[in-house]
């Protein structure tokens, strides 16, 4: 493998497999190789800086190990108002969570970079409203074992869909990485896409 001349080849620093599926999805060929990093916030940072910085940190350590190829990071997480609610520990955090959601609107706000022959990074916001949720509800979904890896403690594409009321913005966002926005990055860096001549 050529990979130093390789200058069409995309890595996916990622190890989250809704990422990998959203990308999957649309044909687009890619490798993967997730970046380890610390993810602590920094004091008083806003979500979009934080989502931003991580996405970059991420970029950058893949692209450091994968010379002339492009690589694509993404970190995704959950705002309400100015707290940010990362992945739960456990059942009873994320079930703490889901009860300060329900029946209000929080934002989901993912920083998308891609690194290579230069370095591009934005930040997709997406709100989502809950709906009321009864006890019985959030004790059943927080015990389902779907929350305990996903910011904000519930996944919109799997049993977590039935919790919300409404999205105002790209639900691919919600997920882990907006695709509108993430091709729009591909096609600006020149990538080859499925559905133009390379």
């Amino acid at each position: 493998m050529h990979m130093n001349a390789d200058q069409t080849l995309l890595v996916l620093a990622s190890a989250s497999p809704r990422r990998r599926e959203l990308l999957a999805q649309l044909d687009i060929r890619f490798t993967v190789s997730a970046a380890d990093i610390d993810e602590t916030p920094h004091a008083n940072e806003a979500a979009e800086a934080y989502v931003g910085r991580l996405a970059r940190e991420k970029a950058r350590v893949v692209a450091s190990r994968h010379p002339g190829a492009w690589v694509l990071a993404a970190d995704t997480t959950v705002a309400l108002g100015a707290e940010l609610l990362g992945k739960p520990r456990d059942a009873e955090e994320a079930q703490a969570m889901l009860t300060r959601l329900s029946g209000r609107t929080h934002d989901v706000y993912t920083g998308v970079a891609l690194a290579g022959r230069h370095e591009e990074t934005l930040v997709v916001r997406t709100r989502v409203t809950f709906r009321s949720l009864s006890p019985g509800e959030m004790s059943w979904y927080a015990n389902s074992g779907e929350p305990l890896d996903k910011a904000g403690a519930y996944a919109i594409q799997g049993k977590g869909g039935f919790l919300v009321a409404g999205v105002e913005g790209s639900t691919s966002n919600v997920v882990g990485l907006p695709l509108g926005e993430t091709v729009a990055l591909l096609e600006r860096a020149g990538l080859p896409l499925p559905w133009r001549a390379s």
